[in-house]
């Protein structure tokens, strides 16, 4: 948490900046290829997940190392009180940092609709859909590429298991508890339909929530969009097989979840 006293002055250095830039000079050392699959930059905006693991409360435990019983651990634990710690540490932040509005995201949202709902009545919820196919190919090849940091050998077999597994416990459990959600606060977005028209979806999440959205705000969009292109890094060549895996089996086994969304398979 950044002491009041932490904050530049007009004009001088930000010492967040800093030390993010130099956390990331390490990262680009140590995984050069990674902004392929996931760019970070100094002012880049990321998940609440880091906060709810100092509650120890959160999947990113399991990103960082083969911990089957961290998971039955987690998953059979009420996470009610861990969101309300969450809460609590982002009107700590808000306090010292100012703003009036909280955008949160993180996949792990996803199996705690319940705890989500109840920690933020008063919440707007998007629940984002892609073909579950595609984001395991992207989140396997990911996780794979960033144990060399952790590993000395990179088990792509254990990786694949484990993973499909764990995303299929997940979409499960949303598709589940997906209808907890207010209906007149909630929206579900299709990443076809996101990629189609991305500033229409935007607008019917914005009038959804009842926040205008001004030309400022357009603007903004429209400069990131323009400055951060898919793909500017280069592109990653995606194989399932190097897990063990192939897409036909992936398909079936997500079926219910695409079915129950209607979610596009991708080519």
């Amino acid at each position: 948490m950044l002491a009041e006293r932490e904050r530049p002055l007009a004009g001088e250095p930000d010492p967040r900046l800093e030390r993010t830039a130099t956390a990331l000079g390490f990262l680009d050392i140590a995984l050069p290829e990674f902004k392929r699959m996931h760019e970070m930059t100094v002012d880049h905006v990321h998940e609440e997940i880091q906060l709810l693991a100092i509650d120890m409360s959160t999947m990113l435990f399991e990103t960082t190392a083969p911990i089957p019983t961290w998971r039955d651990h987690y998953l059979a634990r009420d996470q009610r009180p861990s969101y309300a710690y969450l809460k609590v540490i982002l009107q700590a932040l808000q306090w010292l940092r100012g703003g009036s509005r909280w955008v949160l995201k993180s996949p792990q949202h996803l199996e705690q609709f319940p705890a989500l709902l109840d920690t933020f009545p008063d919440g707007v919820f998007v629940v984002t859909h892609r073909d579950p196919v595609s984001v395991t190919t992207s989140m396997l090849t990911m996780l794979a590429y960033s144990a060399r940091v952790r590993h000395d050998t990179v088990d792509l077999d254990w990786i694949g298991t484990y993973w499909v597994d764990r995303l299929q416990r997940m979409l499960t459990a949303c598709a589940e508890s997906r209808d907890v959600l207010p209906a007149h606060r909630t929206i579900d977005v299709h990443f076809d339909e996101f990629m189609e028209n991305d500033m229409a979806m935007v607008t019917r999440i914005y009038e959804m929530a009842g926040v205008p959205l001004t030309e400022e705000g357009e603007r903004a969009m429209s400069s990131f969009t323009r400055d951060h292109p898919r793909g500017r890094h280069g592109g990653v060549d995606y194989d399932l097989s190097q897990f063990g895996l192939d897409r036909a089996q992936l398909k079936e086994y997500f079926r219910s979840y695409a079915e129950r969304f209607g979610v596009a398979e991708e080519a």
